[in-house]
């Protein structure tokens, strides 16, 4: 599949990988679209690219990603391309209180934003020649890291949604991927989780966005670059014994604090 000349839309697109994504496939020829919740985020992303589409935008919001369906569709009708890439990662003591509306957030947005992105613009890729969901998943999809369980949660039922939409959609003409990305050096790799990844490098968003590009184009389903291919592997021979690794690293932080 040639990611040239195609029409996407990528949730969460106004920095991090989303940004780094939209920026190589402007490179490569395609529209790009993105969304994101923040103006002035998006502003500062249409300054660095220039033809940069963009729109305000909240996963969260059912009603909200109609309207974005309707415009988006009735502005840009060659739309091929869905990259479900909008995400929060929290650091969450579970043992400390917190709100019960505000726990599941990543759920809210990681989960049941690409599930409902995906149901509202599904028909609609079922009718181009050559249509493509991306879902952007994570290593922590294999092996959770404490520290963010939550996160985690959200991203392995993500992995599972994706595969079960994929074996769906098989003998149709919308081709589903998954992109499961490693720590990247992102304002949420670092974040509220600067104690736990101090002493940690993580991949640089370029790279990681090059080879995820050449893996599609490569034909590849299911793409982990980096370190999420070992915790991909290790999920089946080591399971225990990485969780003990991640575990680690989550009491790492918690002792700083």
């Amino acid at each position: 599949m040639k990611m040239t000349g195609r029409t996407v839309l990528v949730t969460g697109g106004s920095s991090g990988i989303g940004l780094e994504l939209a920026r190589q496939l402007l490179e490569r020829g395609n529209t790009v679209i993105v969304t994101g919740r923040d103006p002035h985020k998006l502003d500062a992303a249409r300054q660095q690219l220039p033809l940069l589409q963009t729109f305000q935008s909240d996963v969260r919001d059912p009603a909200g990603i109609q309207a974005l369906f309707l415009a988006v569709t009735t502005q840009f009708p060659t739309l091929d391309t869905l990259v479900n890439n909008a995400g929060v990662m929290r650091n969450i003591r579970l043992a400390q209180p917190r709100a019960l509306d505000d726990l599941t957030e990543e759920v809210d947005i990681n989960l049941n934003g690409p599930m409902r992105m995906i149901q509202q613009f599904l028909p609609y890729l079922l009718q181009r020649q050559s249509g493509l969901i991306v879902n952007v998943s994570s290593g922590l999809a294999f092996i959770p890291f404490p520290a963010a369980p939550v996160y985690s949660a959200s991203k392995a039922a993500l992995h599972a949604y994706t595969q079960c939409l994929r074996a769906q959609l098989k003998h149709s003409a919308v081709t589903v991927i998954e992109i499961a990305p490693p720590g990247t050096e992102t304002p949420l790799f670092r974040g509220e989780f600067a104690a736990e990844m101090k002493n940690e490098k993580g991949m640089d968003p370029a790279l990681l966005v090059r080879q995820c590009i050449r893996k599609i184009e490569a034909g590849q389903l299911e793409i982990c670059p980096g370190v999420s291919q070992v915790l991909k592997v290790a999920r089946r021979v080591a399971p225990g014994l990485m969780l003990q690794q991640m575990i680690k690293l989550s009491r790492a932080g918690q002792q700083v604090q």
